[in-house]
C-alpha cells in the first residue's frame, strides 16, 4: 500500500509531498477497506499544501479530498455494502493513497458501469458549479449566465449544465490560446477577457439583461465581470486565480447595485442537510453515469509519481484535469 503524504507546507507544492509505504489492519466492525480507483488534484489541493487555502487540516496529511474506489473488505456489522461495490469516498479521507479505510456510514454506493475517472471529479467542482447557478438568483430557462475562467474545470461543468437548465452562457477566458482549447465546448459566446468587455459582451448577446456573474479570479477581472451584469445584478466570486482580493467599483456597488458575495463549498456543506446533499449530488451522479456531463482529463499519475501530478496540476495552461489513479503501478504490472 502507498499512500501521498506531507510533513510541512511551503511554496513549492510538488517539493512537500511524497509517496510513502503503509499498511491497514483488517477493517474494524464498522468499516471499510476501499481500493482507490481515481482521485482528482483540485486548485484547492494545490492551495493546501502551499498554506494558502481557507481551511487545512493538521500535520501530517495525507493528500486528496475527493475521489471514488472500489470496496474490498466490509468489516463484520457492515450491512448494505459489499466488496466490489463502487463507492464515493468522503471529503478530505486522503484519496492519494492505493487504499482508505473508514467507517461504513461515510460511504456513497455509486452506478455501476460509469466512468470511475469521471466520478472521481464528483465531488467538488460539478456541485460548485450547479450551486451557484441556482442558489444566488432563481434564473429563467433562457436567461444569460456569465463566468470568467470558463476553461477551468469548474467552467467547463458550469457550461453544461446551464445547457441542461435551459440557460445561455458568456464564458470569458484570459487569453487567446485559452480560446482555442475550448473550440469544442464554447457555450452559447466564447470571449477573450479585457477592458472593454462589457461592450463586446453587450454585442455578442444583443444587450440581454445579464444577472448572474461568476468570478474564478478575483482582482480587477471582479469589477469588468460587474460592469457586465445588469443593474440589480449579482456577482459570485469562488476564487481568486489573480492572487489578488476582489476588486469593484463604487459606480458598480453604489449606482448599479450591483451585490458581490462568495461562495465556498465547504460553507454549504456545513449548512445543507443531508437531504439538500443527496439531492445535490444525487443529480449530479445520474448526469455523469448518463455520459450527459464529461470533464476533460489532461492527464493521470500513479500515487508513486505524486510529485509529477502535482507539478503537473499547479502548471499554468493545463487542459484538463490531474488525476491520481493510485493503483495504476499495480494494474501494470499485471
Amino acid at each position: 500500500m502507498k499512500r501521498a503524504q506531507y510533513q510541512t507546507r511551503g511554496p513549492v507544492p510538488q517539493d512537500v509531498i511524497e509517496a510513502v509505504d503503509f499498511e491497514l489492519p483488517p477493517p474494524a466492525a464498522d468499516e471499510v477497506r476501499v481500493r482507490v480507483l481515481a482521485a482528482a488534484i483540485n486548485p484547492s489541493d494545490v492551495l493546501t499544501l502551499t498554506g494558502q487555502y481557507g481551511q487545512l487540516p493538521p500535520l501530517p496529511a495525507i493528500g486528496g479530498n475527493e475521489g471514488v474506489g472500489c470496496i474490498d473488505a466490509v468489516g463484520s456489522e457492515v450491512k448494505g455494502l459489499s466488496a466490489g461495490q463502487t463507492v464515493l469516498l468522503p471529503m478530505g479521507c486522503g484519496t492519494w493513497a492505493t487504499h482508505v479505510q473508514v467507517t461504513a456510514d461515510q460511504l456513497v454506493p455509486l452506478p455501476e458501469g460509469a466512468d470511475p475517472r469521471q466520478l472521481a471529479m464528483l465531488a467538488i467542482n460539478p456541485p460548485t458549479a450547479l450551486l451557484m447557478l441556482r442558489t444566488f438568483i432563481e434564473l429563467q430557462e433562457g436567461e444569460w449566465v456569465i463566468q470568467n475562467a470558463a476553461n477551468s474545470a469548474v467552467g467547463g461543468y458550469l457550461i453544461e449544465i446551464a445547457k441542461l437548465r435551459g440557460l445561455n452562457t458568456v464564458n470569458l477566458v484570459r487569453r487567446e490560446s485559452a480560446r482555442d482549447d475550448m473550440v469544442a465546448h464554447p457555450g452559447d459566446v466564447l470571449l477573450v477577457d479585457g477592458d472593454d468587455i462589457h461592450k463586446r459582451v453587450a454585442e455578442a448577446t444583443g444587450k440581454a439583461k445579464i444577472r448572474l456573474g461568476i468570478d474564478a479570479i478575483g482582482g480587477e477581472a471582479t469589477e469588468r465581470l460587474a460592469r457586465c451584469v445588469a443593474a440589480g445584478g449579482t456577482v459570485v466570486n469562488y476564487g481568486m486565480m489573480s492572487g489578488e482580493p476582489c476588486q469593484i467599483s463604487a459606480a458598480s456597488l453604489v449606482f448599479r447595485d450591483v451585490r458581490l458575495v462568495g461562495f465556498w463549498l465547504a460553507r454549504w456543506f456545513s449548512r445543507a442537510s443531508r437531504a439538500e446533499q443527496a439531492e445535490v449530488y444525487g443529480e449530479l451522479t445520474n448526469l455523469i453515469a448518463q455520459g450527459r456531463l464529461q470533464a476533460r482529463i489532461a492527464a493521470s499519475y500513479p500515487v508513486g509519481d505524486i510529485k509529477l501530478a502535482v507539478a503537473a496540476a499547479a502548471a499554468s495552461g493545463r487542459r484538463g484535469k490531474i488525476l491520481i489513479e493510485p493503483n495504476a503501478e499495480e494494474s501494470a504490472r499485471a
